[in-house]
Formats: structure tokens, C-alpha cells, sequence
């Protein structure tokens, strides 16, 4: 993956929080590098079945490409996001028990 397990789990966490932490996942998320923005959209995206695991490339082919919307605005406006994010590591076989362990 182009991104890092620990930044998705940081993400997860922070979308989690409410409102307090709004900005600074929104700073996080802008100060990804574009192909980890992207790499985070097709994670989202195979969490909510709209890819399968094994098109894992062509997600991120398809991000990069339909990126007409900042990539916070997108995330932070889809519905599910934590649970989305987490069931798109999940059905990419990516273990997070230690990056979660980090963040309780």
C-alpha cells in the first residue's frame, strides 16, 4: 500500500472523535503526499464494497483519476468513514492490532 497502516488507523481514530477533531483531521488528511490521499480513498472505497480487495490497484487508479474534490472534503463528507476505513484494511488482509494498541 502506499500508505501506512499506523497513518489509516491514525485517521480511523480521529473521525472517530466528533467535532474536536475535525481540523486536525482535515490537516492530516491535507498533509498526506497524493498517492497516499489516493491510496486512502481506495481503502475507503473497498470497505464500502464499491471495489473488491484484489482491485486494490485499480482503486487507486480511479482515485487518482476522479480527484476533482479535495481529498478531505471527500473523506470527511462520507458517511461511515472510520467503519469504511476499517473494513477496507480488513478485507486487505492489513493486521492494525499494534498501531491500534498505540492509539488506546
Amino acid at each position: 500500500m502506499e500508505i501506512s497502516a499506523r497513518k489509516v488507523v491514525h485517521i480511523i481514530f480521529q473521525s472517530r472523535e466528533g467535532r474536536m477533531a475535525q481540523q486536525e483531521l482535515r490537516v492530516f488528511i491535507e498533509g498526506l503526499n497524493t498517492d497516499e490521499q489516493a491510496a486512502l480513498v481506495a481503502i475507503a472505497w473497498i470497505g464500502r464494497g464499491a471495489f473488491e480487495p484484489e482491485d486494490y490497484a485499480e482503486a487507486v487508479a480511479t482515485a487518482e483519476a476522479e480527484a476533482t474534490t479535495p481529498t478531505a472534503d471527500y473523506l470527511m463528507g462520507m458517511p461511515h468513514l472510520a467503519e469504511n476505513l476499517e473494513a477496507g484494511l480488513d478485507a486487505l488482509g492489513v493486521d492494525v492490532s499494534g498501531e491500534e494498541e498505540d492509539f488506546l
